[in-house]
């Protein structure tokens, strides 16, 4: 993937750990509770903030493999685990990171995923995971790797996937209309094809179910309010410049939108986390 600004995405971070759904990240935990070393894929990794959001849930000696299309956001991965890490060190290509008890052991591949082989056997791969990415993808795509990961039996973790509910408060009367709009831009291509959007977790949903997955699905919302204000100034503008393109005619609307809502009390900003495992 690439494509996201550095600096988005840290804006962020705080958030999206805080948002992931707590019983389903009990699940995952339970799953691999009685292991003592596990491997996970990481596709889509950005700067390597799932890794750091999901690292305590999992046993204490994980080998992260992560996955980017952008070289200059796994630069920026590489330095950000570094410093959240107690101790680090270069082992070739590799990082060594100690924290909170835990032996991490993170490898980084540039690659892009449409292309991509994604039988991921080959790594050792015990678990594949994705931060807000899935939103993102193509039905095809999205089935591609399903069946690859049906066939090694892989776990699959997908969280914050964008599910088309969102709301502003205090509301305007242009909400609707924006959210609306931003809803079809989300269904136009990322780089995988036509993107499933909105539509991402129940198209995950029937996949699993398809491949004889036993999965969750369950809500993990943005909530926002005034410790989150630059976040909400950023998403809100975000929405704005996205709803434009849709509708071109109504740009000067939705920017004179965006100034009075990125001062919102409140932003809900709907995801659901799935878990799919065998």
């Amino acid at each position: 993937m690439s494509g996201f600004a550095a600096d988005w995405l840290a804006l962020r971070e705080p958030v999206d750990h805080a948002s992931r759904n707590p019983t389903l990240a009990a699940r995952v935990r339970a799953h691999f509770g009685g292991r003592d070393a596990l491997t996970i894929v990481d596709l889509g990794c950005g700067t390597g903030s799932n890794l750091r959001g999901l690292a305590a849930d999992l046993p204490p000696r994980q080998h992260w493999h992560l996955i980017d299309g952008d070289a200059a956001l796994l630069r920026r991965a590489r330095e950000s685990l570094a410093d959240w890490a107690e101790a680090s060190h270069e082992d070739g290509e590799r990082l060594r990171l100690r924290r909170d008890g835990r032996e991490i052991v993170v490898s980084f591949e540039r690659a892009d995923l449409t292309r991509r082989d994604l039988d991921f056997t080959a790594l050792g791969a015990e678990l594949v995971t994705a931060a807000a990415l899935l939103d993102l993808v193509s039905e095809s795509w999205l089935e591609r790797l399903v069946a690859a990961l049906a066939v090694a039996k892989l776990p699959l973790y997908a969280v914050l996937n964008y599910d088309g509910e969102a709301e502003w408060q205090p509301a305007d009367p242009l909400d609707g209309r924006v959210i609306a709009a931003f809803n079809r831009h989300q269904r136009g291509d990322k780089g995988f094809g036509p993107a499933l959007g909105p539509a991402s977790s129940e198209a995950l949903a029937q996949l699993l179910r398809q491949h004889g997955y036993r999965y969750g699905s369950l809500p993990s919302p943005w909530v926002l309010g005034p410790t989150e204000a630059d976040l909400i100034g950023a998403l809100t503008d975000g929405f704005a410049q996205a709803a434009g393109e849709i509708e071109p005619e109504r740009q000067a609307a939705f920017a004179a939108w965006a100034k009075v809502q990125a001062g919102a009390h409140m932003v809900r900003i709907g995801h659901r986390d799935v878990f799919g495992h065998f």
